[in-house]
């Protein structure tokens, strides 16, 4: 009887992997159409002190609120509650090893992406109708990694290591990614999924990654967060968190969903 609800799992296991590799070809033919920004020209007639200006807050926003920011970031969750929920599913998988107890485990983590895309939303939009550009920075890349942090938990994986924080990185920059360097990036994150490049990591080495990883999602939002210093017209730019919001989040689920479902293999 053992080994009936065993097979019936791994079949389980490898139906939603299929699933997970149909899911991830998606994001690659969408990353090779995107080979160049859609506001490219916009971005061409931003003064260049000004770009400077910009990036640079966008950069040092993003090292404060990654390196020193955690723990107000976990005021906004229950740790110990998402732990539990999983623990719950998880058990639900071992024992039972359906499909269905497979997929309750990801509809947790999309229902916490889900509050927080429509905190987002409203955050940009509203500071985006006063002209706020530089402080929504902050705020928006707190919300972004509030729900890395939240799609780990769901998975029963920590973020609070230096192995785990290079690892959340490398997705964020490979989320972000395209054309011909998505593919190589993506290559990145599988290997360090799979174990075999998650060695030891040192401080320093997160630190070079923390500050690709900024430039990756500053040169992306850089002409969006230019706008939204504009009062009224702004609120274009504010839309646009959602949007990279719900393209990061949708990598990150992705390969913390395939992480889980490999480690089920293994048993």
């Amino acid at each position: 009887m053992g080994k009936d609800k065993e097979k019936r799992k791994q079949a389980a296991v490898r139906k939603e992997l299929a699933s997970v590799e149909k899911q991830e070809d998606k994001l690659r033919r969408a990353a090779g159409r995107e080979t160049v920004r859609p506001w490219g020209k916009l971005e061409e007639k931003i003064p260049q002190k000004v770009k400077e200006k910009l990036e640079k807050a966008f950069c040092k926003a993003f090292s404060i609120v990654f390196e020193k920011g955690t723990a107000i970031i976990e005021r906004s969750y229950s740790r110990d509650a998402i732990q539990e929920d999983y623990q719950v599913r998880d058990f639900a998988v071992q024992v039972r090893g359906r499909r269905k107890e497979l997929r309750n485990v990801d509809s947790g983590a999309h229902g916490a992406g889900l509050r927080n895309m429509a905190v987002t939303t409203a955050e940009g939009i509203g500071l985006g109708m006063l002209g706020i550009g530089l402080p929504d920075i902050i705020l928006f890349i707190g919300l972004l990694l509030k729900g890395i942090y939240e799609t780990a938990l769901q998975y029963g994986y920590a973020y609070d290591t230096e192995e785990e924080r290079m690892l959340i990185l490398k997705m964020m920059e490979a989320a972000l990614a395209k054309g011909e360097e998505w593919e190589t990036k993506n290559k990145a994150v599988d290997a360090w999924l799979s174990g075999g490049a998650m060695g030891k990591v040192q401080k320093q080495e997160t630190e070079e990654q923390t500050e690709r990883t900024a430039r990756m999602l500053a040169m992306d939002m850089l002409v969006l967060k230019f706008i939204q210093g504009i009062p009224v017209a702004g609120v274009l730019g504010g839309a646009g968190n959602p949007i990279y919001y719900r393209k990061v989040m949708k990598y990150v689920r992705l390969k913390y969903k395939k992480r889980y479902l490999q480690s089920l293999q293994c048993h």
